[in-house]
């Protein structure tokens, strides 16, 4: 019998796991615990769960430190690094699983940086890149085509307008989005 993967904490090491239909590969938000957080990513996952079926679905946060200079710095230079080779890792280890990278807040930056960092022929096989609370609103995931890639910013969020107020309309996407995102 396998080990089951709860995607309710704030930790999710699913590629050490059996392969799943679905990786998502996800980035918390600036000084969020764990490798996934808690506001938006085990939300997402629990969606997404339900709506695919947990046995399909493996989880993988990306350890880095997402702290305010990263964020100030356009997001964690390691930390894209690592999401990188996260994904590169996933596609090699179960190459047909379909893979989502995703992030909020900092976490976004890390899946436009990371998606730079990759070969086009590994993002060509990206399912989907979703991104919550996005400091690079606007700008593409390169390599990814629009069709596939889902963008979640509230209009009154000051970190999606490319500012530094962490306010309450930055801080609900899990609440507010994740049934949408799951379904993306």
């Amino acid at each position: 019998v396998g080990r089951r993967q709860n995607f309710g904490g704030t930790t999710q090491n699913g590629l050490d796991g059996a392969c799943k239909a679905v990786t998502v590969i996800f980035a918390r938000g600036t000084t969020e615990a764990g490798n996934v957080g808690s506001l938006v990513g085990p939300p997402f996952f629990q969606a997404l769960a339900t709506a695919i079926g947990a046995d399909k679905l493996s989880v993988q946060g990306v350890d880095y430190p997402a702290d305010i200079p990263g964020f100030l710095a356009g997001g964690d230079g390691n930390g894209s690094k690592k999401m990188a080779e996260l994904i590169t890792t996933a596609m090699i280890k179960c190459p047909n699983t379909k893979v989502v990278m995703s992030g909020y807040s900092q976490g976004g930056q890390l899946v436009h940086n990371a998606a730079k960092l990759l070969p086009a022929a590994t993002t060509a096989k990206i399912a989907a890149a979703v991104i919550f609370g996005d400091p690079s609103q606007g700008d593409a995931v390169q390599g990814v085509p629009a069709s596939k890639t889902r963008v979640f910013c509230n209009l009154s969020d000051n970190i999606c307008s490319g500012g530094i107020l962490v306010l309450p309309a930055h801080l609900t996407y899990g609440v507010q989005n994740a049934a949408e995102a799951s379904a993306f």
